[in-house]
């Protein structure tokens, strides 16, 4: 039973800077990786991983956190930074080199679906009826943000589609992991540690794709900084803040924010077009991630 905690202004205005930031990075990706921005996918993701990595272990050092890991400690680290920076972020780096911001935040913010799934295969738990109701709608959200890609895509467009629904999969994967085989370090240097993992790995891919050199622009520059202070390390640190101070049921309302907040970016910074698909896509998969934490809270 989680311990009552009241809400406080501190409290909000951290869950707010998660709201903003992290439903904004989005754009951020977008802007980096789109023809003719000079980032490539996993090259983007290898630098910010590196820099973030770097700057959260720098922060835990000077505020003399423990730094070394347990042995036993490292495969959940390693494994986690996989899922989370490799299938999770490297997919939505690569999709977004076509797909519009708006259009892969609705997808990845299914990612509660994922969880709730892969959690009720794992504890072998018998599926509620507002549990698979809640499901089949945030599934068919998905279905409906899909269909003018289906319909009318290219190859490209299909296979970006492809990779924005197997990041949220990975994702929800390397969460899990998280969960049930803890680590002792703190958020932050646990965080540096999976940042520098996908570091490495984005670099192998980054070689293995024969990717092109960097010729970033000045706007992919500014965007690579965001992601890489306000993203990796100023939205992290105020997400735990935010866990500390407010209740988990109120800080996990992200879930139904950044997706939103990612949208009307695209729209307002790149124009990105806001179709009937993607409304009502959007509202089957928020009422199925409200519906799938109703249920949860219900559980506990």
């Amino acid at each position: 039973m989680e311990e009552k905690k009241e809400i406080t202004l501190a409290g909000l205005l951290n869950l707010f800077v998660v709201y903003i930031v992290w439903g904004s990075t989005y754009l951020a990706i977008r802007v980096a990786v789109r023809e003719g921005s000079g980032f490539p996918p996993f090259m983007l993701g290898a630098t910010r991983t590196l820099a973030s990595g770097v700057l959260l272990l720098v922060w835990a050092f000077l505020f003399k956190k423990r730094l070394l890991p347990k042995p036993q400690e490292w495969k959940t680290l390693i494994v986690s930074g996989l899922f989370l920076w490799i299938g999770g972020n490297g997919l939505v780096n690569w999709a977004e080199q076509r797909a519009h911001s708006g259009y892969a935040a609705l997808l990845v913010g299914t990612l509660p679906l994922w969880v709730a799934c892969i959690e009720s295969i794992i504890d072998r738990r018998k599926p509620t009826v507002g549990f698979i109701v809640s499901l089949l709608a945030g599934f068919a959200g998905l279905l409906v943000l899909s269909i003018p890609t289906l319909t009318t895509g290219t190859k490209a467009d299909f296979l970006s589609m492809i990779a924005l629904l197997l990041a949220p999969f990975f994702w929800a994967c390397g969460s899990i992991l998280l969960v049930r085989k803890p680590v002792s370090l703190p958020p932050q240097v646990s965080a540096g540690y999976q940042q520098l993992v996908g570091c490495v790995g984005f670099f192998i891919l980054s070689y293995l794709m024969k990717e092109p050199s960097l010729t970033p622009g000045k706007e992919a520059w500014i965007a690579w900084v965001y992601l890489v202070i306000a993203g990796g390390v100023c939205a992290f640190t105020a997400y735990m803040y935010a866990l500390k101070l407010l209740p988990t049921a109120l800080v996990a309302t992200y879930a139904y924010v950044n997706p939103a907040i990612a949208v009307f970016l695209g729209w307002l910074i790149l124009r990105e077009p806001i179709t009937w698909w993607t409304l009502i896509g959007a509202s089957l998969v928020l009422l199925g991630v409200f519906g799938v934490f109703r249920v949860k809270a219900k559980r506990v």
